[in-house]
């Protein structure tokens, strides 16, 4: 059987930041928190993180969705990555994921969830919502940092992600 390599152009969250659009040279990231503390924490973690991350936080998965819309013609920076809790006001985070990926100008963004459920029907359930993964929140806010470099080293660093522009 032959073998055939096939090489597609790499880009990842990294180099998009020191090679991208315009003077930006950090990767962008939306954390959709409404917990202060652990938006807080989630900040510090990735503050520890080398590679320079930009987060903006929204408390609901509304003024998220509004946030996205907003630069989806590409007017805006969009982000690289967005952090989803599951628990939110107005709009919750499977609802979110739901107008995301229904939306052709925002499906390509990459969805984690980030959240306090380790339930089985909540893992299922944002998979089956076209989550790109799934992490329980540490309860240990230390371990915030542990995360924040797992996601550094896998999603900014290793993924090829589709292009800044929506």
């Amino acid at each position: 059987m032959e073998s055939k390599q096939f090489s597609a152009r790499k880009s990842t969250a990294l180099e998009r930041s020191t090679h991208g659009v315009g003077s930006e040279e950090s990767v962008r990231v939306l954390l959709i928190e409404n917990d202060p503390d652990d938006a807080r924490r989630a900040q510090e973690a990735f503050e520890s993180v080398s590679t320079a991350t930009t987060i903006e936080v929204r408390t609901d998965g509304e003024a998220a969705l509004a946030y996205l819309e907003e630069r989806a013609d590409g007017s805006k920076p969009a982000p690289d990555l967005v952090l989803l809790a599951l628990d939110l006001p107005a709009v919750d985070g499977f609802e979110f994921l739901e107008a995301v990926r229904g939306d052709e100008a925002l499906v390509r963004v990459p969805v984690l969830v980030l959240t306090d459920s380790s339930a089985a029907d909540d893992v299922a359930e944002s998979y089956r919502r076209a989550a790109n993964a799934y992490l329980a929140k540490p309860s240990d806010p230390g371990e915030f940092e542990r995360v924040a470099s797992a996601i550094e080293q896998f999603w900014f660093r290793r993924v090829s992600l589709p292009p800044r522009e929506f």
